[in-house]
């Protein structure tokens, strides 16, 4: 299911290293059917000190991507569950494939409270009517889910390799120094304001 474990979110970074290295464009793609199931639910049932590293590693996760220096395309293939949302409002171009699928911050739905940097994470990223719907539990198909801001486009299944490829060789064929200083200049000010609610959490969890 693509769940975020500690473990999970590791591999992530390591592949986000080798890209860095190779000045590569990233795709996060997940299988068919599934983007990610969110936060590894066993996770959280080892503890509570599990739980906030793996939500803290997310996190960090979360922010690297928005300062990632070169284009990130996720590529949302079926059900987004929270932590996987997080990482398609972390990437610069998101597409979806149609079909039944759920895309959302559903933590109050299931006794969770939305972590701070993820609140501001969505507030910076999502339209006002999307961002309004994070406290409600909701959960959207793709086109609506495009229209609230999860998403930029959604294409039928049938389509969707080659218009990732057709991206990702647009993204390649960008100047990467133009890129990564204009992500640095744009995304500046999202990220100051997701470390610093992340880093009041983590005060919040030390008392």
């Amino acid at each position: 299911m693509n769940a975020l474990s500690l473990d999970r979110i590791r591999e992530i970074d390591a592949a986000l290293d080798e890209a860095e290295k190779a000045g590569a464009v990233v795709v996060l793609e997940g299988r068919e059917g599934i983007f990610s199931a969110g936060f590894d639910l066993k996770t959280f049932a080892r503890g509570l000190e599990a739980g906030i590293a793996m939500v803290e590693a997310g996190a960090e996760l979360v922010l690297r991507l928005l300062a990632f220096p070169r284009p990130v395309l996720g590529v949302c293939t079926g059900h987004a569950y929270p932590a996987g949302a997080f990482l398609l409002l972390a990437s610069d171009v998101r597409f979806g494939v149609a079909g039944p699928w759920r895309i959302g911050l559903n933590e109050v739905a299931i006794g969770m409270t939305i972590p701070r940097f993820a609140i501001e994470l969505a507030r910076e990223r999502l339209t006002p009517p999307g961002f309004a719907r994070i406290t409600t539990g909701a959960m959207f198909e793709p086109e609506e889910a495009r229209r609230l801001g999860y998403l930029d486009r959604v294409l039928v299944p049938e389509a969707l390799e080659a218009a990732v490829r057709e991206e990702a060789e647009r993204l390649r064929g960008l100047d990467a120094p133009s890129v990564a200083e204009t992500k640095r200049r744009a995304s500046g000010q999202a990220i100051a304001v997701i470390r610093a609610a992340l880093e009041e959490e983590r005060a919040s969890l030390a008392h």
